[in-house]
């Protein structure tokens, strides 16, 4: 779990602990505009609790309030906060997290009502990505995110000298401390700046002797398989793990189909509110997928929430300028759909025309430019190579038309 400072913590040095205590027993909050919000803010929670999960902590229950706004103060309105009180007190609760992002101003006050650890879901993805980033360049974006998160909410370091009456010695001495911990905050941030702009540099660098090759970046919703496709298609052997943010890091490798040769890239998965610092810290990764040429779009087909994940990923793709790129959309995991979708009890006539349907349905609202694939039982992958190699190939005749006909034939380079 992040040890994030709170209101209680003394410690006079600015720092961020990114130890776990795999122990540690949470409940979750959120905020429904009205009843027919609830269902979906419940959905919400899951993925919240997902990620409190991947963050090794025990999930004990969640409270949800209805609110047409978010309390300014409180976040959930003082009479909802000491029922979580009571039950985190008889629980023996150790941290409450939150599903939206809390202000400073509302992180004060509710840890001053619950006296226990409180944090958001920001917090959390944050820790999440100390988790797993190896990397020189991965570990330097996300300290800087947790820097820049940290920021604005350094005051409640110093609350516990409020308490203390002032006097000879002690007049502004908080005050003091806050702005010389804003002052060092704000040179590490520049600094880790500095040192991202030098790898990027660096990284640009890379790039440029690639120029002659297609490049593709797969794209997608974290945990929904990206690695495990990368894996297939290079023969690699790079880490896929069911949980969230496994990837960090971009990595890419030189992929040979039918002896077309082209980059492949792996990327960090999207998910909803993703925090804004680690957005911009991620901006030079994330430049894999603005350079790229085709994009393939992963979709966990599994997932009751496919759709709204598919929604958010194409924000993002808005939001990085990317959306008139080719897009390959793959709905992957389609052995676990199968198994959602059918009962023991269907003819194989029937299974066959849920199937199709689905599938139809899909094609139609990506204008046919769709797979539907299993990589880890090796399920339509033939049919997937060859959608993209074909696409490859359409790139090269259009962008090497001499190359491409020298090494491989003109004529196999028809759209």
């Amino acid at each position: 779990m992040p040890k994030f400072p709170t209101l209680q913590d003394k410690n006079q040095e600015f720092k961020v602990d990114n130890s776990l205590d795999t122990q540690e027993k949470v409940v979750l909050v959120a905020v429904a505009k009205n009843k027919k919000d609830f269902e979906q803010v419940s959905i919400y929670l899951d993925e919240l609790e997902f990620l409190a999960q991947t963050a090794q902590v025990s999930v004990v229950d969640r409270f949800i309030q209805i609110l047409e706004f978010p309390d300014n103060k409180t976040y959930v309105g003082s009479g909802k906060l000491l029922e979580i009180k009571e039950f985190c007190t008889y629980h023996n609760i150790d941290a409450v997290i939150f599903d939206d992002e809390i202000s400073p101003g509302q992180l004060r006050n509710i840890e001053e009502i619950l006296k226990i650890k409180v944090l958001d879901r920001a917090m959390i993805i944050l820790d999440i990505f100390a988790q797993n980033a190896k990397t020189l360049q991965a570990k330097t974006q996300v300290e800087l995110a947790q820097t820049q998160y940290m920021l604005p909410r350094l005051k409640g370091l110093w609350t516990h000298l409020d308490r203390i009456k002032g006097g000879i010695g002690m007049r502004g001495s908080g005050e003091k401390e806050i702005e010389t911990d804003k002052r060092l905050a704000q040179t590490k941030i520049s600094k880790l700046k500095e040192k991202l702009d030098e790898i990027a540099k660096q990284n640009i660098i890379q790039r440029k002797s690639r120029h002659e090759l297609i490049r593709v970046a797969l794209v997608g919703y974290t945990n929904v398989g990206k690695s495990t496709l990368l894996n297939l298609l290079a023969k690699e052997n790079i880490l896929a793990e069911d949980k969230l943010f496994a990837t960090l890091d971009t990595t890419v490798r030189k992929v040979v189909i039918d002896n077309v040769p082209f980059l492949l890239s792996d990327t960090v998965g999207f998910i909803r509110k993703l925090p804004h610092q680690l957005i911009e810290s991620f901006k030079s990764t994330l430049a894999e997928v603005l350079e790229s040429d085709i994009l393939i779009h992963v979709v966990d087909a599994s997932s009751p929430h496919f759709e709204s994940q598919i929604n958010i990923v194409n924000q993002t793709l808005n939001e990085l300028k990317c959306q008139d790129k080719p897009i390959l959309m793959v709905f992957n995991k389609l052995d676990k759909l199968k198994k959602q979708m059918f009962d023991e009890f269907l003819f194989e006539e029937e299974k066959n025309e849920l199937l199709f349907d689905f599938q139809d349905n899909w094609m139609k609202k990506t204008n046919q430019n769709s797979l539907f694939i299993s990589a880890t039982e090796m399920e339509n992958l033939q049919e997937f190579r060859l959608t993209l190699l074909q696409k490859i190939k359409s790139l090269y005749a259009a962008r090497f038309p001499f190359k491409a006909k020298y090494l491989w034939g003109y004529e196999n380079f028809e759209s």
